[in-house]
């Protein structure tokens, strides 16, 4: 598996990556489509394609800082869930030696559990701090996430620096 960054919304790659984007987050959970183009030409800005056996496999879509990576958003085609590919994409980003931050629903039903436990088997740990992700629509909320991250916890002062980045860059042109 290897990560192929996309800079380029021309990109015939581009409207595939999109349509995974649309099927696996909730409308509330999703970027406009002209703010993910923009953001695009953001050095700091990772739309990465998972690309395995020559075939797009799913999407990780993260923020490069100077000691960390954030991860805004990460699917796998549903068809190939389950089947090892998550995992290897975490483990590619995991590989360049700098701390990942990701954010998760609280495990409060079946999925949200599941999916903590995935995120705990490949090496992420929950913060204990509270945390609000800003909405990314203005006819929706902010919404409550836990924050993970590896290979081990955030001290306050690191995660408050990566909460002052999230609202003043990452989340700077949503509305636009």
């Amino acid at each position: 598996m290897e990560l192929k960054r996309l800079t380029d919304p021309e990109s015939p790659l581009f409207a595939p990556a999109m349509e995974l984007y649309g099927i696996s987050f909730p409308r509330h959970e999703q970027r406009l489509a002209a703010s993910q183009r923009r953001i695009l030409a953001d050095e700091a800005y990772h739309f990465d394609l998972l690309w395995a056996e020559g075939a797009f496999a799913g999407l990780i879509l993260y923020w490069e800082q100077p000691d960390y990576f954030y991860v805004e958003h990460f699917c796998v085609l549903p068809q190939l869930r389950g089947m090892g590919f998550g995992s290897r994409a975490l483990e590619l980003l995991q590989a360049k030696g700098k701390p990942v931050i990701l954010e998760i629903d609280p495990p409060l039903d079946e999925v949200s559990r599941r999916r903590k436990g995935f995120y705990e088997r490949c090496g992420f740990a929950a913060n204990p701090f509270a945390h609000v992700h800003p909405p990314y629509r203005r006819d929706a909320a902010g919404h409550d996430l836990v924050v993970m991250s590896s290979p081990a916890p955030l001290n306050r002062e690191e995660y408050d620096r990566f909460a002052a980045f999230l609202n003043s860059h990452v989340m700077a042109d949503v509305f636009d």
